[in-house]
C-alpha cells in the first residue's frame, strides 16, 4: 500500500490569517504534527484523513487566555480535553487555579495529561483556588518565596502570575495580595494578570503597582472597578492604564461581563486586546458556555471575524510568549480549529442577565491538535457544590467570580 503524503487534509475551507487578519480559500495538509502546506486544490487522495471545510472557517486553535481547568480539586475547575474537542480551544491558560502548594498536582494529573495544550498562571495565593474566595485571607498563604520557587521549576508551563483583587478574595487584606504579586514577577520576570470586580481596592489604589504588559482582566465589567462611566465614556482610569502599557483581557466569566461596558467601549474605539471565556463550573453553565458562544457576542457586535479570531489566537499566543501557537502558517503545529457561521435567532445573557438578540453563532466542527482530530468525550457530572450555587447563582454574579 503507498504511504499518504499528508495524515490530514482540511479541504474547502475558508483560512483566516490571524497576523493579516485576511481570509483566503485554500486547503490546508498536516503531516507528522505540523502544518506542511496552505493552497488550493490539493489532492485529497494523498491525504490519510480528509475533512470537508466547505463553507466553514479553518482558524489556529483557539487560545483561551483566562480558563480554570483544574477539575476536582478546585471549586471552579472544569475539563480541559472534553470541552476542547467540541469548542475549537487547543490551548487552556489556566487563570490562577493552582498556586504553589498544589500546582504538582495540576502538573501531573491535569497538564501532562491532557491532549489540549495548557499553560498557568500561578496565584499568588499558594492555595490557588481551591474554594470559591477569601484565598489572600492568611498572610502565610501568600508565600512569595514558595511562588518564585514553583515558578522556577516550571517554566515550560507557569507564563504569569495570577491575583484577585476584588472585595471578597482580599477579605480585608488591603493591596497586600498585588504587593507581593508584585514581588514574584520582579524576581521572575513574569507579567501578572489582575482581577478586579467589586472595590476596595480601586483600580486608582492599585495602579502604581502595575507595570507595562501586566494583563487586566474582567474589563468589561458592569461592577465597581469598571472602565467606563454611566453616560458610556471612559473613565480616567482606563487612560491611565492605556498611557502604562497594561493589557486589556475581558475575561467574561459567570460575573464579569456587561453588555453596556462593552458596547460603549467599542463605540469609543476599543476591543478587549486579548477576548477570553473565564470558563468554569460556573459559567459553563449559566451565560458563557465555552469560548466560540463569548467570540460570537463581538461578532454580532460587529467586529469582523479574522479581528475576533485573531484576538482569542495570536494575541494571546504572543502574550504567553508561544508564537508558534495562535497561527497557521506552513512549518507550525497543527492547532487548527474549523467553525461554520451558524445563522438563526439567538439570545445571548451578561453577568447580570441583559439580553441580546442575535442572528449568528460560531460552532465549532473540528478540533485539532499536534495534527491529532480530538474525538468528542462526555463531561463528568456537575460538581455538587456548583448544583448548589447555580440556584443563587445571581448572588455570586453580584460578587462577581474568578
Amino acid at each position: 500500500m503507498t504511504a499518504h503524503e499528508y495524515d490530514l487534509l482540511i479541504a474547502n475551507g475558508t483560512v483566516i490569517d490571524t497576523d493579516a487578519k485576511t481570509e483566503l480559500k485554500a486547503d490546508v495538509a498536516v503531516k507528522d504534527g505540523r502544518v506542511v502546506k496552505i493552497e488550493q486544490g490539493i489532492p485529497k487522495a494523498q491525504a490519510a484523513k480528509v475533512h470537508d471545510a466547505t463553507g466553514q472557517y479553518v482558524c489556529p486553535g483557539l487560545i483561551d487566555m483566562h480558563t480554570h481547568v483544574y477539575w476536582g480539586s478546585t471549586y471552579w475547575g472544569i475539563e480541559a480535553d472534553p470541552l476542547a474537542a467540541k469548542t475549537g480551544v487547543t490551548t487552556w491558560v489556566d487563570a490562577g487555579s493552582a498556586g504553589a502548594y498544589t500546582f504538582p498536582g495540576f502538573r501531573r494529573h491535569i497538564i501532562e495529561r491532557s491532549k489540549a495544550r495548557i499553560f498557568s498562571l500561578l496565584h499568588a495565593s499558594a492555595i490557588g483556588l481551591t474554594a470559591r474566595t477569601f484565598e489572600l485571607t492568611l498572610d502565610e498563604w501568600v508565600d512569595v518565596d514558595m511562588a518564585v520557587t514553583t515558578i522556577e521549576k516550571n517554566r515550560a508551563y507557569i507564563k504569569g502570575i495570577k491575583v484577585r483583587m476584588d472585595r471578597d478574595a482580599t477579605n480585608g487584606t488591603g493591596l497586600r495580595g498585588i504587593e507581593r504579586a508584585r514581588a514574584v514577577s520582579e524576581r521572575t520576570g513574569l507579567p501578572l494578570m489582575i482581577h478586579v470586580g467589586l472595590a476596595p481596592p480601586s483600580l486608582d489604589d492599585m495602579l502604581h503597582l502595575l507595570r507595562k504588559g501586566d494583563i487586566l482582566t474582567h474589563c468589561c465589567t458592569g461592577l465597581s472597578n469598571r472602565l467606563v462611566d454611566n453616560q458610556g465614556d471612559f473613565l480616567p482610569i482606563y487612560h491611565k492604564l492605556r498611557e502604562k502599557g497594561i493589557v486589556l483581557d475581558l475575561g467574561h466569566g459567570s460575573g464579569s461581563f456587561n453588555f453596556e461596558s462593552a458596547e460603549a467601549m467599542l463605540k469609543n474605539g476599543c476591543i478587549p486586546d486579548v477576548l477570553s471565556s473565564d470558563l468554569h463550573q460556573v459559567s459553563r453553565s449559566v451565560n458563557v458556555y465555552d469560548l466560540p458562544t463569548t467570540l460570537s457576542k463581538y461578532l454580532n457586535m460587529g467586529v469582523p471575524l479574522p479581528e475576533v479570531i485573531a484576538r482569542a489566537t495570536s494575541a494571546p499566543a504572543d502574550l504567553i510568549k508561544e508564537p508558534e501557537l495562535g497561527r497557521l502558517k506552513r512549518g507550525l503545529p497543527a492547532d487548527i480549529a474549523c467553525f461554520r457561521l451558524q445563522d438563526g435567532e439567538y439570545t445571548f445573557k451578561d453577568a447580570a442577565n441583559n439580553e441580546r438578540k442575535a442572528s449568528q453563532v460560531l460552532v465549532n466542527t473540528l478540533t485539532v491538535v499536534a495534527g491529532e482530530i480530538l474525538e468528542h468525550s462526555e463531561e463528568s457530572e456537575t460538581h455538587p457544590w456548583v448544583l448548589r450555587d447555580l440556584a443563587t447563582v445571581a448572588a455570586l454574579d453580584e460578587k462577581d467570580c474568578c
